[in-house]
């Protein structure tokens, strides 16, 4: 053969049967003749078959379909080709893929069909969209048909099953970003019903599963995603607009004139006058000078007290672009911003916050969905929005409820130098609009787990203690219990700031109580660290945290050196009491039940520690970590631990005295 036959050329194709005919042999007519091809096997002639007549099909479907006269017919035409995709013995994705790009196609090129056309073209693709994706363009179709009839029955009886398998079986939303429109629209429809949230939630629940733990495990982040790019577009034309909008920077400084700015801004702002802010440092009753851009669209209000327009103008030489969380956290109540958007787009923002709570009330979706959520991904604007954070506080109140470390750990900022949810809910945040009752529920949660730390405590002191103090005041017991914890670690360097704690204390029952009892503990530690008794104590095995207490309370040991627990029952709780020995340098916890966080209270407090031994405790990855600010540290025993080997490099890279370690029976070994 010279020349390549084109499938379209193709009039028949035949297996020879015939008596004596050649083995393994197809005959292909063409104009002119026929031409015989001998495969190997039968099975690989039959697969030539079966391929050559559903090439030769497809080809002639398409030309069709291409010049479509009645659509009664193109109807038929759809429906025989969807059964030849599903009746055939070939087993590939093209299979399937080649009729729905077909009809794709078609509907692209014809855009005056009628609703009922549209109707019977999606239930006659239906059988296909079983185990299939739609492509891009037909996916266009269906966002169009949800937006248009979103209570078509085929919304519910057709979409639900295509949706469904995106959400439990799509990887990547970023490689094909209109099946999470689809999604989207899918879900707006739903959402257009009668039974409105009744019928999300419901959708929501068939795709979590009626069992405890839900067994697909890319519908949560999928769900997400979903969420996340819905509630983006609800702010997507004020973002677009921020050339024409005032800077951030201008919002702060208050110094932007209209007439500086083009008109048409989708922005309405109220802000003070430059001539006001100079004056401001002298006239104490300077009263706001508003200036006003009109909009059908979004509305924002931007207020300013006394002393936050004196902090604003300390800041204006300064160049630098501020972030929103910036501009709104100069002061408690220095700022009060609302946001109103359409009537379109606070449906859509509605639907997908309450679908947020629905992701936030399943427990085993909970961890994952913290952790998702930690970095804070939605858009600045979103966060100046006071009925977006008015609605998505139920989701933080769930994460701050969770006892489970990895969930409310995510309340913390990702990485240092950036705000979690813990600064933008708390006193003086962007979102905070309680008097601090989420506040407080937040630090009681991360002070009952491995967070009893001074570099948290320091944190607060350092930028919350005007709230703690003012919550300890009213009475709220863990407030008290914080600033007890401040004065017991010696957390607050300034006296006149620890008078002042300690009339906030004392000016409460509780707080007075409180106090009291920190002050017997200050006398029992004098008493603890005066020097004198042993160098060394050895405690009797099965001995509990309370017997170490006990025996620690019962005279001096401010010479203890070198102390060992191994064997006994001791647990994390005990290293309340070991921080409290002041010359403490060899501690051996072998077969004890202490955990994680005690590790993160000793690397706190015992920074001259020189010998631990942790073997066979149930101590992981998250403590072990945190030993690496015991520089004295210069013996490890971490054998038959569930020490990694990442976290056993990163260890000797930060001890740089550690000269003998045991890291046998485990990953690092």
């Amino acid at each position: 053969m010279e020349n390549s036959i084109s499938y379209s050329a193709i009039e028949d194709v035949q297996l020879l049967s015939w008596e004596n005919a050649p083995k393994y042999c197809l005959q292909l007519t063409i104009p002119g003749g026929t031409v015989l091809l001998q495969a190997a096997n039968s099975y690989l002639r039959d697969q030539w078959f079966h391929s050559l007549q559903w090439k030769k099909k497809i080809y002639k479907y398409k030309k069709v379909l291409s010049n479509p006269s009645r659509w009664e017919v193109v109807l038929k035409e759809i429906r025989t080709l969807v059964d030849m995709a599903l009746t055939s013995p070939l087993q590939d994705d093209s299979i399937h893929q080649a009729p729905l790009e077909i009809v794709s196609k078609l509907l692209s090129e014809n855009n005056n069909l009628t609703t009922q056309d549209h109707e019977s073209i999606i239930v006659a693709i239906a059988p296909l969209l079983e185990n299939n994706h739609p492509p891009p363009d037909l996916c266009e179709f269906f966002c169009k048909h949800c937006r248009e009839r979103p209570r078509s029955m085929v919304v519910i009886e057709v979409f639900t099953p295509v949706v469904q398998r995106i959400l439990k079986h799509n990887m990547d939303f970023g490689k094909c970003p209109r099946l999470r429109l689809f999604t989207q629209e899918y879900i707006l429809s739903l959402n257009e019903l009668n039974a409105g949230m009744e019928v999300v939630k419901k959708f929501i629940h068939s795709m979590h599963g009626p069992t405890g733990q839900c067994p697909h495990p890319r519908v949560l982040p999928n769900l997400v995603a979903v969420c996340l790019a819905a509630i983006y577009s609800c702010y997507e034309e004020f973002i677009n607009s921020r050339d024409n909008s005032p800077s951030l920077k201008e919002i702060r400084n208050g110094c932007q004139q209209q007439c500086d700015r083009k008109p048409n801004l989708p922005l309405r702002l109220l802000h003070t006058s430059p001539d006001l802010v100079s004056q401001e440092a002298t006239l104490t009753e300077s009263r706001l000078k508003p200036v006003i851009v009109t909009s059908n669209e979004i509305h924002v209000e931007v207020e300013r007290n006394n002393t936050a327009n004196q902090k604003m103008t300390a800041g204006v030489g300064n160049d630098s672009e501020p972030n929103l969380i910036d501009c709104l956290m100069v002061s408690p109540t220095c700022s009060t911003i609302s946001i109103e958007l359409s009537a379109q787009a606070d449906r859509i923002l509605g639907c997908y916050v309450e679908i947020l709570k629905m992701l936030s009330d399943y427990d085993d979706w909970r961890p994952a969905l913290a952790s998702l959520l930690q970095p804070i991904p939605f858009p600045k604007e979103a966060l100046a929005h006071e009925k977006f954070t008015k609605e998505l506080k139920y989701v933080i109140q769930r994460f701050a409820e969770d006892p489970r470390q990895e969930v409310h750990s995510c309340l913390l900022s990702v990485r240092a130098g950036k705000d979690g949810w813990f600064q933008l809910y708390s006193p003086g945040g962007v979102a905070c609009d309680d008097d601090g009752e989420l506040f407080a529920s937040m630090v009681h949660i991360l002070m009952g787990s491995c967070y009893k730390t001074k570099k948290f405590l320091l944190s607060l002191a350092e930028n919350k203690l005007g709230p703690c103090m003012l919550l300890a005041l009213r009475g709220n017991q863990t407030m008290v219990e914080i600033l007890c914890l401040m004065l017991e670690y010696n957390i607050i360097d300034n006296n006149d700031t620890q008078l002042q704690i300690i009339s906030t204390l004392e000016s409460t029952d509780v707080g007075k109580r409180m106090y009291e009892q920190l002050c017997e503990r200050q006398r029992e530690l004098k008493e603890l660290q005066r020097k004198g008794g042993p160098t060394r104590l050895t405690l009797p095995s099965k001995s509990t945290d309370a017997d170490l207490a006990r025996l620690l309370s019962s005279g001096s040991f401010g010479n203890l050196e070198n102390l060992s627990l191994a064997f006994t029952n001791v647990t994390s709780a005990c290293a309340e009491h070991l921080i409290k020995l002041p010359s403490l340098k060899q501690l051996n916890l072998w077969s004890t039940q202490f955990g994680d966080a005690g590790l993160r209270l000793l690397s706190e407090h015992l920074t001259m520690l020189q010998v631990l031994n942790l073997c066979e405790t149930p101590v992981t990855d998250a403590g072990l970590l945190a030993l690496s600010s015991m520089k004295s540290l210069c013996s490890l025993n971490m054998n038959s631990t569930k020490l990694s080997a990442d976290t056993y490099e990163d260890l000797k890279a930060k001890l740089p005295n550690l000269k003998e370690v045991d890291v046998r029976y485990t990953e690092a070994w």
